[in-house]
């Protein structure tokens, strides 16, 4: 069915404002015709196709090349490419047709967009080998990535159209992989809207809640910023500086986060906005001295917060990213932070990468050298063969952290890591061989152990043996993904080491006893030694981790094993007319057989709101809360293992559930055992821990407790901050606790 007279309107409509945002860019008849005939052959090709909802699917297309050129700031060819990007890939015409009408860049720019869309639709292990070689693009052409992000925007303004388990599994994609990217591309206000969406679909309640709050205070807001600008106003316009001045609402998302990070509410987030100077840089002093002359402007108005001072002009972000933030005492004692930045600044934080090699012929700086290191590391890391599909997806994730230190060699040279960042990050970074032979580091000629954070100036010798060798745990001290990948790849081989010896081992005692290696012998003893599979049993043998002294009792020993529910979940049917096809989503059994687990990742309490997902090894649904980022990164990995229907809690209250309070405040004589008289006494609940230390007035604590669900947790919560001197209550989410 080709097109109506209204989707002839529509799409005309949609082609002409894309045309209107063209002109910037188009600079003779020759790029006019290049975007035309994209657009008439996309039109062809697309005929009759209709998106979900019910509009011509060419709107989307014309959308992605639209947000290319205006949000993002590409060029002719990125144009066509967005308008072409999902021919090969829906219609009969394939990368040859493309490269004949429009030429090789085209052609290998569709390429790679069409690998792209395969990318989060097949297997786990082939999705990831997809992003793997598409990423590999990314020093060659970073416009392949910025329209597939072009495209990711899109959809997600119109994921609506999407049923619910869509919905999770692409905000779970989004959130993880997408919107990262995006911000170490540079794209901020892109970054932002993906995050405000992915809150919008994944907790509708808490976005409609915070947005509401925001309109409500926007008058007063508004009034507080026009009086703070006034004398920084009336300053720049003395000094004959051009500028623009105004406050910046921080997004629903970062709000939210910030909620849940501190566990407070709306009405205590006292950094709601920032105020923006963006001026126009004169050809002399440079750009940084002018900064920091308005800076000091500003200093002479308002006292400064000097720990809250971020020189990013001296030392740009590896995304380009420079500006001067400060955090100034403003009116009626409240605290705001005030940005300076030029209007190329200003570009570049808001087109990113883009606007960075618009900028890079003109004027050479630090930020070309942080962009260009950062792009060689990315390529290095995705040619790491040793990762099998999570572990490239994880690591490339880590890759994507932007918050950083800059420290130094011994003979001075800078090395940039990510804010975390250990020592033996940084012996990694040096070097494999040094990494791998690291047992200690002199840090500003101090010696430290290997574990040692680094802070921004610090200066690093690492300290080496030759019996040194990496060890399993160093994977949870590492942040950096060469660092995570080197120790990985030696820990495989010498794991695979010791597998081999263990099977040696092992079949050499069993022959003691006359039995033969089988999947039978398996069954028994892996369970009986605690390993979870047959390579964890052999590695353990082989490094000598397990004793086979006990084999003939373990061996003799029944199989049968008691297991204890303590728990019980069901569904609830789909409140979405759409029913997608089981091949499409996971679903939970009608027949109750399903095992349910509670993640340790996020402990879900009865009364969170959860999600299920089945663990394609073994089977086990795996219920998370429905904030927790384990999630999302399982949704962005096997998003069709998200369970399709909604997980409720049972009804049955005789369970208790272990969770964690973690508190703080000012100490005083008899609060310990006001504490303990509230759980034990008022609220008769069991304690497994508690753990209590002062030091210089300021008390901090946690208790490990048993509770029913998370109403009861939340009301004994609240018990606790009307006790006199508590200041700060929060409920601990990860397994372990210290």
């Amino acid at each position: 069915m080709g097109y109506t007279s209204d989707d002839e309107k529509l799409l005309d409509e949609a082609y002409q404002d894309l045309l209107a945002s063209c002109k910037k860019i188009c600079k003779n008849d020759e790029d006019w015709n290049f975007i035309k005939r994209a657009y008439f052959l996309a039109k062809e090709a697309h005929q009759g196709i209709r998106r979900r909802s019910g509009e011509p699917y060419l709107l989307h297309p014309i959308a992605v090349a639209k947000i290319a050129v205006e949000e993002i700031g590409l060029g002719v060819k990125s144009v066509v490419a967005s308008l072409l990007h999902d021919v090969v890939e829906d219609t009969d015409y394939t990368v040859e047709d493309i490269e004949h009408i429009f030429g090789p860049k085209i052609a290998t720019m569709v390429d790679g967009l069409t690998k792209m869309s395969g990318v989060f639709n097949a297997d786990t292990s082939e999705q990831a080998e997809y992003f793997r070689k598409v990423l590999l693009t990314l020093s060659d052409d970073v416009r392949v990535i910025l329209i597939k992000i072009a495209d990711r925007l899109h959809n997600m303004r119109t994921l609506q159209f999407m049923p619910r388990n869509k919905q999770i599994k692409i905000t779970g994609e989004t959130i993880y992989l997408f919107a990262p990217l995006a911000y170490r591309l540079g794209l901020y206000p892109i970054k932002s809207e993906l995050e405000d969406l992915c809150m919008k679909y994944r907790f509708p309640e808490e976005y409609k809640q915070i947005k509401r709050k925001i309109e409500e205070t926007e008058v007063a807001r508004q009034e507080y910023i026009d009086r703070f600008c006034a004398p920084i106003i009336e300053t720049l316009d003395r000094n004959n500086i051009e500028y623009e001045i105004s406050g910046r609402i921080k997004s629903i998302y970062s709000i939210w986060t910030k909620m849940q990070r501190k566990q407070i509410p709306f009405e205590e987030i006292y950094d709601l906005f920032a105020v923006r100077i963006v001026f126009k840089a004169l050809p002399f002093p440079s750009e940084k001295t002018q900064c920091w002359q308005i800076y000091s402007s500003i200093t002479d108005i308002y006292a400064p917060k000097q720990d809250r001072l971020r020189d990013w002009i001296s030392m740009p972000k590896a995304n380009g990213y420079e500006a001067l933030h400060s955090t100034v005492m403003g009116l009626d004692g409240a605290w705001v932070e005030v940005q300076i930045r030029t209007q190329r600044m200003e570009e570049i934080a808001e087109r990113g990468f883009a606007a960075h090699w618009k900028y890079k012929k003109a004027t050479l700086s630090q930020s070309d050298d942080a962009f260009d290191n950062w792009l060689k590391h990315i390529r290095d890391a995705l040619s790491s063969p040793t990762e099998n599909a999570v572990e490239f997806l994880d690591n490339f994730k880590l890759s994507l952290y932007t918050s950083e230190i800059t420290v130094f060699t011994p003979k001075g040279e800078q090395r940039v890591l990510p804010f975390g960042a250990t020592a033996l990050d940084f012996a990694y970074d040096i070097h494999t061989k040094i990494g791998d032979k690291a047992i200690g580091a002199k840090i500003n000629h101090k010696i430290e152990p290997i574990t040692k954070q680094l802070k921004s100036g610090d200066q690093i010798e690492i300290i080496t043996a030759d019996t040194a060798k990496p060890k399993a745990e160093w994977l949870n001290l590492v942040t950096t993904t060469k660092a995570k990948q080197k120790i990985t790849a030696f820990l495989k081989r010498e794991q695979q080491n010791n597998v081999e010896n263990g099977i040696a081992i092992f079949e050499e005692q069993l022959a003691k006893y006359n039995i033969t290696l089988s999947g039978r012998v398996l069954r028994k003893v892996i369970p009986a030694y605690g390993c979870i599979n047959k390579d964890e049993f052999y590695s353990k043998i082989g490094a000598g981790i397990i004793s086979l002294d006990n084999l003939e009792k373990v061996l003799k020993s029944s199989s049968k094993s008691k297991i204890l529910k303590f728990w019980k979940l069901w569904r609830d049917t789909d409140e979405s007319n759409e029913q997608p096809s089981s091949a499409d989503h996971d679903t939970a059994s009608d027949d109750g057989s399903d095992e349910f687990v509670i993640a340790r990742c996020c402990n879900p309490l009865p009364g969170d709101s959860v999600v299920g997902f089945r663990d394609p090894a073994t089977g086990k649904i795996f219920v998370h809360k429905a904030t927790c980022d384990e999630l999302n990164r399982l949704a962005s990995q096997f998003g069709k293992h998200i369970i399709k229907e909604k997980i409720k809690w049972s009804q049955h209250k005789a369970v208790s559930y272990l969770s964690g309070i973690e508190l703080r405040g000012i100490d005083r004589m008899g609060l310990l055992l006001e504490i303990i008289q509230i759980v034990s006494g008022d609220f008769n609940i069991n304690m497994r821990e508690i753990h209590f230390g002062s030091h210089d007035g300021i008390f901090e604590g946690q208790i490990s407790l048993y509770v029913q669900d998370a109403e009861a947790l939340s009301s004994l919560m609240d018990k606790f901050r009307q006790i006199k001197g508590i200041d700060s209550v929060k409920r601990i989410m990860e397994e372990h606790r210290d």
